[in-house]
């Protein structure tokens, strides 16, 4: 019963911003904007994590999306999000209605989606540990304990040759799969041609072209033999250009930028989509997630979570992630990182996860402390 449950006590918000590297030898001239965390002018990257202490003493950990929104999501989590959950009950399926409710008129994505995203999570991790079980096994009876993961590579300007370098060195690293931020047939090829005909290689034009363009494109794509191409037009949900070229070509994936677990659902149910790839901390959390990977086996669509993250959320992605089956793999984004901020941060190509209870997610505290560069604690007067 609810009212056994313990509650929220507080909340903290904490934005770290982590520098990296991407290895980059030359910088051209690019084909997506400043605010794409795949361009060059990203030289760090922040995570805004919650943690979220309930009344029996008990933390859990979440993270909203993300990169440049991040001012407007704090302002949400401070302001509206975190306090409407102060003394409600410290349980994903007891709120998560009541929260949605409370601010659909915010919008079905967006900065306070993000922030609900976030709250979601952190309470899945609490219920988990309640549970005495790992998230994974609390969602599913015989989840996989190690899961392999695709290297999300950064835009390298459609240089062929850099990007045949970077496909490389992600072979080097071990990697079997990798996912382009490029979108000319040059790049495309290159990527190909350097990473074999048996890897799996995709390419995100982040909502690049129209749908005569997109269609254009994945013809100059075909002898690539790409698994999917991402988020093709814009804007992104436009569901019925999507479906047309996913019934012309096939390899449609969407998913990150969709209007809410209804937006996503929909363009599952109508065919837009290959792939699904929602992103845990922008369409609802755990909770939200479930629902997608319902409408997965309804429509039978895969489900692919998306994951740039290197916080909580990159934890709940990967517990989701050994729920599914072995062909899925975990987003990474392939960076260098001078230091990490918990274990999970930084891994691949193959991850083998914890037995401790939730999301298993434990920061560093000296590098947390290190990076933080902003702090506040929403509770109850």
């Amino acid at each position: 019963m609810a009212e056994s449950l313990p509650t929220v006590a507080g909340i903290e918000l904490l934005l770290t911003s982590m520098p990296f590297s991407a290895a980059r030898r030359v910088i051209g001239e690019e084909s997506i904007d400043e605010y794409n965390a795949s361009s060059h002018t990203f030289t760090q990257m922040e995570s805004l994590l919650v943690k979220l202490t309930d009344s029996d003493g008990a933390v859990g950990w979440g993270e909203a999306f993300g990169h440049r929104s991040n001012p407007a999501t704090w302002a949400a989590l401070e302001g509206i999000v975190a306090p409407f959950h102060l003394g409600r009950p410290a349980d994903p399926a007891t709120v998560r209605r009541d929260a949605e409710y409370a601010f659909h008129a915010f919008g079905r994505t967006g900065p306070v989606h993000f922030a609900l995203s976030a709250v979601d999570i952190a309470l899945w991790d609490l219920a988990a540990q309640r549970a005495g079980m790992p998230l994974r096994h609390l969602l599913t009876p015989q989840p996989r304990d190690t899961i392999d993961c695709y290297a999300s590579l950064v835009h390298y300007g459609d240089d062929p040759v850099e990007v045949a370098h970077h496909i490389s060195r992600a072979q080097e690293a071990g990697y079997a799969s990798f996912k382009l931020h490029e979108s000319s047939p040059e790049a495309v090829a290159a990527a190909r041609a350097q990473a074999g005909p048996e890897a799996g290689l995709m390419t995100d034009v982040n909502c690049r072209w129209n749908e005569s363009e997109a269609s254009a494109a994945l013809e100059a794509f075909a002898p690539a033999d790409l698994l999917w191409l991402e988020e093709p037009v814009f804007p992104p949900d436009d569901t019925a250009a999507l479906a047309r070229l996913n019934a012309r070509h096939g390899r449609i994936s969407a998913g990150e930028n969709a209007s809410g677990v209804q937006g996503m659902v929909e363009q599952m149910r109508a065919g837009a989509v290959d792939y699904a790839q929602p992103s845990v901390g922008k369409i609802g959390g755990i909770s939200a997630m479930r629902e997608v990977l319902a409408a997965g086996e309804e429509t039978g669509v895969a489900v692919v979570p998306h994951c740039f993250y290197y916080g909580p959320a990159l934890n709940a992605s990967a517990e989701l992630i050994a729920t599914l089956g072995e062909e899925v793999r975990l987003e990474v984004p392939f960076l260098q990182w001078p230091q990490r901020l918990h274990s999970l941060h930084g891994a691949g190509p193959r991850i083998t996860l914890g037995d401790a209870p939730g999301l298993g997610f434990v920061p560093d505290e000296r590098v947390l402390s290190e990076h933080l560069v902003r702090r506040a604690v929403v509770q109850s007067s």
